[in-house]
């Protein structure tokens, strides 16, 4: 098939590259002149793991390609994505204008009837207004679930592929493009247009609540002397729980959580439908890394005049988006506090220092993990990934000053690795006994 895909932001690029991996013609259209002049020299405008290599192969067998506007023969394509960023508005409302600009584009390019796939996070009802838009085309909602750092994975390995329509002929079609990735069996849920498009934040909201849950338990077992970790292992025993998502951390971040779950209350607000389950969870994710900050204070004794190294400024591992990541507000209380930063990633260091400086924040990252470290009175270990997980302490404690402690957002480290090093250790929820 011959497939168009507007956006190449992570649900776009992820997407239209992993069509052409199946065996597609596979056009990415993108305003942004920047990105596309990037992906045309052969580098990505974002980092996810593996991606890389498939955009060059698809490319280089002529699947692949990318332009700022729809020209032949791709005016003429079997199905038009379109998967544009629809970020959060002042009140919460997802902003569409992106959306309903490709579905006019779409109105006015393409020439023969085609099917629009709507895969962009858009609130109930969206895909209607793009029918209303586009006229005799058919359109279908596809909510993508790719996690950032593991969108790859997750495109070819889908946990299920959900499609909103209820013309037989689309069902089909969609069906067809995605029929590779069912060989080990059937993930596909057919359901209507609207039923799809919440589907997607009623999922994001639910994670986001465990996360919320969790942050708030190690908080509760900080004041009490329970352990968050025999607390997350006793109630993920529990199959009508299960494992994942029990994690404490410094609260989540990224493009979806924060966005969906602000979208989902004010799509109940906007109904007349109190959603008190997601505004409980946006308040408790605000306030855990407020309950971060408070323990580096701590730590610290007083933040003034310390030096405060961060390692992980990324708001997950595996990527370098730093959109709502805890980093950025914790960074900007610590030096409100008179502490100077210094923050360390192995993706993320760019997009962190482009934010900072927007915000006029005066903040330094190294490119070593111990160079950043150096005359740290606090370390924070703030994004799980794997090269902080077991680092050298040795090294660490003769980097940082005397009597410097470790703050494990993460609960990643061994706690008696850290304190034989002559290192104090904070954790989240975390017996203090532990050696």
């Amino acid at each position: 098939m011959r497939i168009t895909i507007f956006g190449v932001g992570y649900v776009g690029l992820v997407t239209g590259t992993g069509i052409s991996e199946l065996g597609h013609d596979v056009l990415c259209v993108d305003t942004n002149v920047d990105k596309v002049k990037q992906l045309n020299e052969g580098a990505l405008p974002i980092y996810e793991s593996g991606l890389a290599d498939l955009v060059k192969r698809n490319v280089r067998d002529g699947r692949l390609s990318f332009a700022t506007s729809l020209d032949a023969p791709y005016d003429q394509s079997d199905m038009y994505f379109i998967a544009v960023g629809t970020p959060r508005s002042e009140d919460g409302t997802p902003d569409l204008r992106d959306v309903l600009a490709v579905a006019r584009t779409l109105r006015d390019a393409v020439k023969q009837r085609a099917t629009i796939v709507v895969k962009s996070t858009v609130p109930v009802g969206t895909c209607d207004h793009v029918q209303e838009i586009v006229g005799e085309h058919d359109v279908a909602s596809n909510p993508e679930f790719l996690k950032e750092g593991a969108a790859v994975s997750d495109f070819f390995r889908p946990d299920r592929i959900v499609i909103g329509s209820e013309s037989e002929t689309v069902q089909r079609q969609l069906r067809e493009l995605y029929a590779p990735l069912q060989l080990s069996g059937e993930r596909v849920i057919v359901t209507d247009r609207r039923s799809s498009e919440l589907i997607k934040y009623a999922a994001n909201a639910m994670l986001a609540m465990r996360i919320s849950f969790m942050n708030e338990m190690s908080q509760l077992c900080e004041v009490t002397g329970a352990d968050i970790h025999a607390v997350r292992l006793g109630v993920g025993s529990d199959a009508r729980i299960g494992k994942r998502f029990l994690y404490a951390g410094p609260g989540y971040g990224g493009s979806c959580f924060p966005k969906d779950v602000r979208a989902l209350t004010a799509l109940g607000r906007a109904h007349g439908v109190t959603m008190q389950l997601t505004e409980a969870t946006d308040r408790a994710n605000d306030e855990q890394v407020v309950f971060v900050a408070k323990l580096i204070e701590k730590a610290a004794g007083t933040l003034r005049g310390k030096r405060v190294c961060l390692w992980g400024l990324s708001y997950k591992p595996d990527t370098d988006d730093v959109r709502e990541a805890p980093s950025l507000w914790l960074t900007k209380y610590l030096l409100s506090k008179g502490a100077s930063v210094v923050g360390h990633d192995p993706e993320a260091r760019d997009n962190f220092r482009r934010v900072m400086r927007a915000s006029e924040c005066d903040v330094q990252t190294e490119a070593d993990q111990y160079v950043a470290a150096e005359g740290a009175d606090v370390l924070v270990l703030l994004t799980e990934w794997r090269s902080y997980r077991a680092p050298n302490f040795t090294k660490l404690a003769k980097r940082m000053s005397a009597g410097a402690t470790v703050v494990d957002t993460r609960n990643v480290l061994r706690v008696r690795d850290v304190k034989a090093a002559g290192l104090r250790f904070q954790g989240l929820g975390v017996r203090r006994q532990e050696s």
